[in-house]
């Protein structure tokens, strides 16, 4: 009996609830599709991105970037 046969016999006997949640479970298996720009500046930023992510170099959270453009734009911070 074939993998896919053998699926489908299990698939049968399970109930509607257990086949959505198979399904759910197959979708996260399946591998996503790497982003792709649409914009010349889109592709120019995740290029910057790319030669960022293989110099090893570590990508900044999303508090550490609102935190560095506070600091270049002069907003208001704590002072120690």
């Amino acid at each position: 009996m074939s993998k896919e046969e053998q699926l489908l016999e299990y698939w049968r006997e399970l109930s509607p609830e257990a086949q959505d949640q198979v399904i759910q479970f197959a979708q996260s298996l399946k591998p996503q599709p790497e982003f792709v720009p649409q914009t010349p500046l889109g592709k120019k930023l995740w290029e910057i991105r790319q030669r960022i992510v293989a110099s090893g170099a570590p990508l900044l959270s999303d508090e550490e970037l609102e935190q560095e453009l506070r600091e270049r734009r002069g907003g208001w911070r704590e002072v120690d």
